[in-house]
Order: C-alpha cells, then structure tokens, then sequence
C-alpha cells in the first residue's frame, strides 16, 4: 500500500483557506481601486477645469484607461480564481492536479494558491 498522500489534511486546507480569505481581500481592495479609478470616483471634479488639453494629452488619457482597464479585467479573473480556490477547499479537492491526479506542491500552492496544475503538468501542457 502506497504511503503517497492524495489529498490535504482538513488542518492543512485551513491555513490554505485563510491564505486565499487574505488574498482575495486584497486583490477586491486593488480592484475597487481600478475600478473607482476608470469610473473617476476618485476625481473631485477637477479634471475638466479650464480645458487645455491638446490632443496627444487625450490620447495618453485614453491609452492609460485602457491600460487601467486590462488590469481591472486581470485582477477581475484572478479574484473569481481565488473564489473557485475556495469551492475547491469546501469540496475537500483542493491542491489536487487536474491533470494528473497528484498532490500540487504546497510551495506551489503558497506562491500561487488558486494553481490547479503541478509545475510539472504545466510544464508539459505548455511544450
């Protein structure tokens, strides 16, 4: 019988869980930032005084909305990474490789903690 751990302990998922309650308070934090940011909430309506900007100023404008945008988006799909993390840690399927079945490994997990592959598997898919 194999002494190979297929899946972690209920005291481990706990301290993945608070892990990942931290990050995703965070990342919600950064994105109500973005998001306040794109929709100038954060403006005290003093932008448009004395309008004298030149068209290349615009163009920077836009350009770093875009920006602001894309990275909205970004952290937008890392929180809804985070959040299925969290299914998975209910369902007791967290830290399990999709590809292969194995254990992912905590450093792993730690750095990147929404993972659902092993470096290993990932390596391969990406070749």
């Amino acid at each position: 019988m194999s002494n190979k751990k297929n899946k972690y302990s209920d005291k481990e998922l706990s301290e993945f869980k608070a892990l990942i309650l931290s990050k995703l308070k965070e990342a919600k934090d950064d994105y109500n930032l973005l998001i306040g940011s794109l929709s100038h909430n954060d403006d005290h309506g003093t932008n448009d005084t004395g309008r004298t900007f030149n068209m290349m100023e615009d163009g920077s404008e836009t350009l770093s909305r875009e920006e602001l945008a894309q990275l909205a988006a970004r952290q937008e799909k890392f929180i809804k990474n985070l959040q299925a993390a969290l299914i998975r840690i209910e369902n007791k399927t967290y830290g399990i490789c999709r590809a292969t079945g194995n254990l992912i490994a905590k450093e792993r997990l730690k750095l990147v903690p929404h993972a659902t592959m092993s470096i290993a598997a990932k390596n391969a898919q990406n070749k």
